[in-house]
């Protein structure tokens, strides 16, 4: 079976064969190439380190193997990507599963960097992250709260109908967690774009 590419972003191509799938971050011409090999062999390192750490805490991809240099071969998750199907599933239950997935995220001070519907998976009833390449280190609450901040933005843009009901249900689970400081935060944010909005 020969691989077949499913996702091609500037960061990385993604290739499926059998049921596992292989991440290979793509070089970048406009860099010199000392640069751009460090850089891909330290985000590839990073983002297997995080997964690693992560597949104790969360559901996420179990890794398979890893070069440490650019390449990450994952299990496949064959579930329903949920920027495809929130709004036809219990989509209440899920967002539940969101917010103690996030709360248990961010309790590690690791912040996924692009969370949105499109990096989450149901499989089986069971809530997964994937694509952590930009994720981070941090226990900064602005870079939590930003985290928080880009997935209300992804709902009010892919989801807009259950946005706001979802959003709430996402940040009571999160709030249960003692994490009230974090979602007081997002209001500081979203003021900031506004103001950038005016001027």
């Amino acid at each position: 079976m020969k691989p077949q590419i499913i996702q091609q972003g500037a960061e990385a191509i993604i290739t499926l064969q059998g049921n596992q799938i292989t991440k290979q971050r793509i070089p970048k011409t406009y860099r010199l190439k000392e640069l751009d090999d460090k850089l891909r062999k330290s985000r590839t390192k990073k983002e297997a380190k995080i997964l690693e750490k992560l597949q104790l805490i969360i559901h996420v991809p179990k890794i398979i193997e890893t070069d440490n240099k650019e390449t990450i071969i994952m299990e496949y998750l064959d579930g329903k990507k949920l920027s495809e199907h929130l709004e036809s599933l219990d989509y209440k239950t899920i967002c539940k599963q969101i917010g103690k997935t996030l709360t248990k995220l961010h309790n590690q001070d690791i912040v996924h960097g692009d969370l949105t519907t499109s990096n989450m998976i149901l499989k089986d009833n069971q809530l997964y992250l994937i694509d952590f390449g930009l994720s981070i280190h941090s226990h900064k609450i602005e870079d939590k709260a930003v985290d928080l901040h880009l997935l209300k933005q992804a709902l009010d843009a892919k989801h807009f109908k259950i946005a706001q009901e979802s959003f709430k249900l996402i940040t009571q689970e999160y709030k249960a967690q003692n994490h009230q400081e974090t979602i007081q935060r997002i209001q500081t944010i979203e003021s900031r774009g506004r103001y950038k909005q005016k001027h």
